[in-house]
């Protein structure tokens, strides 16, 4: 694995190949301790899943959207039901902190399913059109039911990427299907147990555990739209196959977060900021503070403030339940960690603070502050998805944006001023699918936001009424407003008498001095 098709562990077991009596073996990242055995799903159970949760889906969707929503909140109170399961089984399967697992995880999926129930029916309403030129005719944009929605799904945030598909999908009228990380399974199953307690109906949502080919399996099977979260490379395969298939894609592929420190920024909150944003979930986050620009006058003084708040933080395993920084999950995370941290210091790095992996059975890196970094190094132009924040010294703002818009992707960036005109202007000219000021992380959690990127961070978007929409097919309906008749005078026959009549009508609608163009924006 490279660091370039890692980052989401979409290859982290290796392609597979779904042969019969194939296996997923996972463990516990903080102690190496073997967690399940489980087996993989060939491409005909996929297929299945995929054809029974069709079956399901038809007679899903003729419910009214009100009705669906309404029984979504059955999901949302069954898994406030069993919070200290669903952040035990994260803890242990991703080795998080308790507190990362709840707030992180579990608080902003009940909000997210609570915030779809309540939305969805207006989002998803009939929106009438008032023509500007038929105004015999008027029409009306439905949103209908696409069918079964694939979700192949990451190992960093293994229960809210997921669900939060999940969750739209099934009020959108949709069934789903969730291929989980392989490194990841045992929190999303634990889920689709706590749905099938609720009474929905079993088979509109399906999960089907396994490696690569498993995904691709999925692709295979019949689906109707693919919600990928994973590495740029695994990502252009699932959209190619996809293009192949003519199946709609949302591809989120991770980022590479500037965050830009100005002149006069509150250092305290900046320097936290870094500090959280860099280091929670142990840098495993697609939003996490990857790059710091920081301005000249005020450069020492924050890298200074981070290192001591560094220096504060308690790594190990989060069943100590005191610490702060839990373990990597994929183990190759830690030789992309040291690559980096080789490559930055041999071209004139300096580590303030970390910079190697600790000994022992589990795999943890220790929280890594490089300075005097530039874009030679590959810690400046390539995700890191690991606990290390490089900083680098900035003379302007023009010098801040044009570095932190020099890279492939574009999902998150981070902006910390007192001066609000200044965020705004900065805001404009960074080249993100977000953009944050004076916080960070913050909006992957909001329900309202639409979250995806531009450039290599994929197209489409998840959260937001705009994501709900995206999973339904749009479909127009015309109507007429007044009695038609017989023959409409733009049909059969076509004679010189009627196209003197509407060349006479389209001179008065669009030609000099015309009424549309003294009406202007009425036509």
């Amino acid at each position: 694995m490279t660091e370039q098709t890692g980052e989401h562990g979409r290859e982290a077991n290796g392609p597979g190949s779904n042969a019969p009596g194939e296996r997923v073996v996972t463990f516990a990242p903080a102690t190496g301790a073997p967690l399940a055995d489980l087996a993989v799903a060939s491409a005909d159970e996929v297929r299945r899943v995929v054809a029974r949760a069709r079956r399901a889906q038809q007679a899903w969707a003729v419910l009214p959207v009100e009705e669906r929503a309404h029984r979504l909140l059955r999901l949302r109170d069954a898994l406030a039901e069993h919070i200290d399961d669903l952040v035990d089984t994260l803890s242990l399967e991703c080795g998080k902190p308790r507190q990362e697992a709840l707030v992180h995880e579990v608080m902003p999926l009940l909000d997210f399913t609570g915030w779809i129930a309540e939305r969805a029916p207006r989002a998803l309403a009939p929106e009438g059109t008032t023509l500007h030129l038929m105004k015999h005719r008027t029409g009306e944009v439905r949103h209908v039911p696409r069918g079964v929605i694939a979700v192949i799904s990451p190992w960093n945030f293994p229960l809210l990427i997921p669900m939060a598909t999940v969750v739209e999908a099934l009020a959108a009228g949709s069934a789903c299907v969730v291929k989980p990380s392989e490194l990841t399974p045992l929190v999303l199953l634990q889920a689709k147990a706590i749905y099938d307690s609720t009474g929905l109906p079993e088979d509109l949502f399906g999960v089907v555990v396994g490696t690569g080919a498993t995904g691709q399996a999925l692709v295979d099977a019949g689906i109707d739209h693919c919600v990928f979260t994973g590495a740029v490379a695994t990502g252009r395969k699932v959209a190619a196959a996809c293009g192949a298939r003519l199946v709609p894609c949302t591809m989120e592929l991770g980022g590479k977060a500037p965050l830009v420190a100005c002149e006069d920024c509150d250092l305290e909150r900046t320097a936290r900021a870094i500090v959280f944003g860099g280091f929670a979930n142990s840098g495993q986050a697609c939003v996490a503070v990857e790059r710091v620009y920081a301005h000249q006058a005020i450069y020492a003084h924050l890298l200074a403030r981070v290192r001591e708040l560094v220096a504060e933080l308690r790594q190990g395993d989060p069943a100590r339940g005191d610490v702060d920084l839990g373990a990597i999950i994929f183990s190759e995370q830690l030789a992309v960690a040291e690559r980096h941290v080789d490559d930055a210091v041999k071209k004139g790095a300096r580590v303030v603070c970390g910079g190697k992996r600790l000994p022992g059975p589990g795999l943890f890196f220790e929280p890594t502050v490089l300075a005097d970094c530039d874009h030679s190094m590959t810690v400046m132009r390539t995700e890191i998805f690991g606990p290390i924040v490089p900083f680098m010294r900035v003379q302007s703002e023009d010098e801040a944006v044009a570095l932190a818009n020099d890279s492939t992707l574009g999902l998150n960036a981070y902006v910390f001023t007192k001066n609000r005109a200044a965020a705004r202007r900065l805001a404009e000219r960074l080249e993100a699918g977000s953009v944050v000021v004076n916080d960070v992380w913050s909006n992957y959690a909001t329900a309202e936001a639409p979250f995806g990127g531009i450039k290599q961070s994929g197209f489409g978007r998840v959260h937001g009424e705009q994501s709900l929409r995206d999973l339904c097919d749009t479909k127009y309906v015309s109507f007429d407003r007044l009695h038609p008749l017989s023959r409409d005078p733009v049909w059969f026959p076509y004679t010189a008498r009627s196209y003197a009549w509407l060349r006479r009508g389209a001179g008065l609608l669009f030609g000099h001095g015309s009424l549309a163009k003294r009406v202007g924006s009425l036509f």
